[in-house]
């Protein structure tokens, strides 16, 4: 009988910190469905956004991936936890039978202390197993509201999921319609440019001080200017008025949504020019384009669609170091380009 009482005390001990560690363990599954409740809302948050914000969403869909699987991981501690306490009330209950049948094999007025002592175990076991009972009752709702929280967040994950593909397909589409523009757009200015090179070569016709190399005309600087000078001769003025008169024409045809820019290119030799006006063959190459430029706006090219460019010496269609080479380095092209 004293081994019973003492086993009887050990029982009654364990009860209530086995309760407080559960309680412990309640408190932490409260703060994560918190935590739960708080990551839906900000994802529902960023589901709202337009579609500049889809690296963020995918970021945050990362994120409550990870804690899903937290959560998860949660809820089967979660189970075992209950199977634990649902094995431990079922051992309380057998003691409550053992404690009955002590108490029932009592039939001596001697075991009447006995009897009162049992009956006071048997009400804090009764005491106990309502309260294990009542624990488990809350602890399995308190599963059921986390199911229902991973469903609701999994079917977030789907829908978000979902706009990230139908986000990733619109964008390809766009990029593609993008892309076919611009190939159109390109095509359209090289049609223009090749029926501005063909008009400008009937009305300049053949002449050696100016040639067609590649997508560019090219004149010769000595039909411009004097040696070291920005000055336009009477005669290039002339035949920039041939020019002008062509160009003219054509931007009148050009779509006005279509970027297209006459850029002049002025270029010099490699021999080196150091005067007040020109301290080197760079200021002596942008003045010529500048020069041709400004005599184009007189005749009535729009200022937006020209442009003057100086290249020095540093762009030779000749690399040798002859008289040739460098005349024919000496020069001012005309090139139709995007703006």
């Amino acid at each position: 009988m004293a081994l019973s009482r003492a086993h009887r005390r050990e029982d009654v001990n364990f009860w209530p910190g086995f309760v407080d560690a559960l309680s412990t363990m309640l408190i932490g599954i409260v703060f994560l469905l918190t935590v739960f409740v708080l990551g839906q809302f900000f994802l529902s948050q960023e589901l709202t956004g337009k579609d500049t914000a889809l690296e963020r969403l995918n970021k945050q869909i990362s994120e409550l991936t990870d804690l899903l699987a937290l959560e998860r991981s949660q809820n089967r501690q979660a189970q075992e936890s209950l199977q634990l306490m649902q094995s431990t009330l079922g051992s309380a209950q057998a003691e409550r039978s053992r404690l009955q049948g002590l108490l029932e094999g009592q039939q001596n007025s001697n075991a009447s202390g006995q009897l009162a002592e049992t009956q006071k175990a048997l009400e804090n076991e009764k005491q106990l197993s309502a309260r294990a009972q009542a624990t488990v009752e809350l602890v399995n709702q308190q599963i059921l509201a986390m199911r229902r929280q991973l469903a609701a967040l999994e079917e977030a994950l789907a829908a978000s999921e979902a706009k990230d593909k139908d986000s990733q397909a619109r964008i390809s589409e766009l990029g593609s319609r993008l892309n076919v523009a611009l190939a159109q757009r390109v095509q359209e200015l090289a049609r223009y440019r090749s029926d501005f090179f063909g008009r400008l070569r009937q009305v300049l016709g053949t002449r050696p001080d100016i040639r067609t190399v590649g997508d560019r005309f090219v004149f010769q600087s000595e039909l411009f200017f004097d040696a070291g000078q920005a000055v336009l001769k009477p005669e290039g003025q002339a035949e920039l008025d041939k020019f002008a008169t062509v160009l003219l024409d054509l931007s009148k045809e050009i779509p006005p949504d279509l970027p297209w820019i006459l850029r002049v290119d002025g270029h010099t030799d490699n021999r080196p020019i150091r005067t007040a006006q020109f301290p080197s063959n760079w200021y002596l190459s942008s003045a010529r384009a500048i020069a041709v430029v400004e005599y184009l706006i007189s005749r009535g090219l729009p200022n937006d669609r020209i442009a003057a460019t100086g290249f020095g010496e540093y762009q030779p269609l000749d690399v040798a170091n002859s008289d040739e080479a460098h005349r024919r380095n000496r020069r001012i092209e005309f090139k139709i380009t995007e703006r």
